[in-house]
């Protein structure tokens, strides 16, 4: 099997995961799904009720005339609701809704919406804004620092290295944005503690230059913690790349050092980076919940968190999908990435000897 058929195969076994995938998951929020709808059906009947004084006050004379209309009354509004239709033709339904994008309205408004598919799609961009671009910070400083440690191993550098990867990798990122919140926000004053915009928000360049200006505690916050770590990561990948015979056999040539380093070490180094920068990237657009709530960011975290509280089982169907769908997609970049990135990876080729 050539490289470009094995990309088609993983494509093709990745469109069967995500199916099956929303298949498993249509299952159990079909079932949560009609108990929560039958919960509704009976809140509603009751505030119909109420609303109709005369015709409360009508039934209450006749108590089986008022258990015919309850039944007749809670018929109709199963068959509204679809919950009249066998449970296997429900959940293929919401698998073929969910595949389809068409995840259906929330009961409540979020970000000016009832639509799902509109409300995910104007909390994506805000999580990619925040967490995405903290992420990009992360993995430019973590990998020019653990390149750096690498260099000069045993060095003073490389031990601070080391220490600060111990030191912020145990702080807890919603500890430290509420300590940053504390000083920069209401001792200093220097930042906005919350929020994405000012209210009311500005409009045309300023809104842009007010919304950096919020984004610099979340993001000053989430690379505060996680740079450590990457740059500690980093290091020990690239000294064990550095003590390989090919390494040292550049070294006997006489290639410049930067050369070795970058156009070596580092390319030969390049699969695990590599899938440690896609997994964050693809973990900032889930977004934080909790990060998201210190700080007030309306994006997928937050999102998310309503979405629980709400109990609002279409929303969180839809957010799994979207999740999903992005994990997979990450693992077939993964794997063109590695076949270009480093020349050991030969993958589904065989080699002639």
């Amino acid at each position: 099997m050539g490289y470009g058929r094995y990309i088609v195969f993983r494509i093709l076994n990745a469109i069967l995961v995500l199916m099956l995938v929303t298949l498993l998951v249509s299952v159990l929020f079909t079932k949560v799904a009609e108990q929560d709808i039958k919960s509704s059906i009976n809140e509603e009947i009751g505030l119909y009720l109420r609303g109709n004084p005369q015709l409360a006050q009508a039934l209450s004379k006749d108590p089986q005339k008022y258990h015919q209309w309850y039944e007749r009354e809670y018929n109709r509004r199963l068959k509204m609701y679809g919950l009249d239709k066998p449970f296997w033709v429900r959940v293929l339904e919401r698998t073929k809704d969910t595949l389809t994008l068409n995840f259906g309205q929330t009961r409540n408004p979020i970000f000016g919406e009832t639509n799902i598919a509109k409300i995910i799609m104007a909390a994506v961009p805000r999580t990619i804004l925040l967490f995405t671009t903290a992420q990009i910070i992360v993995i430019f400083l973590g990998i020019l620092l653990g390149v750096k440690a690498a260099q000069i191993a045993g060095s003073a550098f490389d031990r601070a290295i080391s220490i600060v990867a111990m030191v912020t990798s145990s702080i807890p990122m919603w500890w430290f944005g509420m300590l940053a919140i504390l000083i920069f926000s209401f001792k200093l004053g220097w930042f906005p503690g919350s929020g994405m915009t000012s209210i009311p928000p500005k409009t045309g360049f300023a809104y842009y230059t007010d919304v950096l200006y919020h984004m610099v505690l979340p993001v000053g916050t989430i690379v505060f913690v996680l740079f450590g770590g990457w740059a500690w990561t980093t290091r020990n990948i690239m000294i064990g790349t550095m003590q390989e015979d090919f390494i040292m056999a550049a070294r006997a040539k006489g290639v410049p050092e930067r050369k070795v380093i970058y156009g070596h070490a580092l390319r030969a180094s390049a699969p695990p980076i590599i899938t440690m920068t896609i997994f964050a990237l693809l973990g900032s657009i889930g977004g934080a919940i909790i990060t998201e709530s210190v700080f007030n960011w309306p994006g997928m975290g937050r999102l998310y968190w309503t979405a629980l509280q709400q109990n609002d089982v279409r929303l969180v169907m839809g957010i799994t999908f979207v999740t999903t769908l992005l994990y997979l997609f990450a693992m077939i970049l993964a794997d063109l990435l590695y076949g270009y990135l480093d020349p050991r990876v030969k993958v589904g080729a065989s080699q002639k000897t």
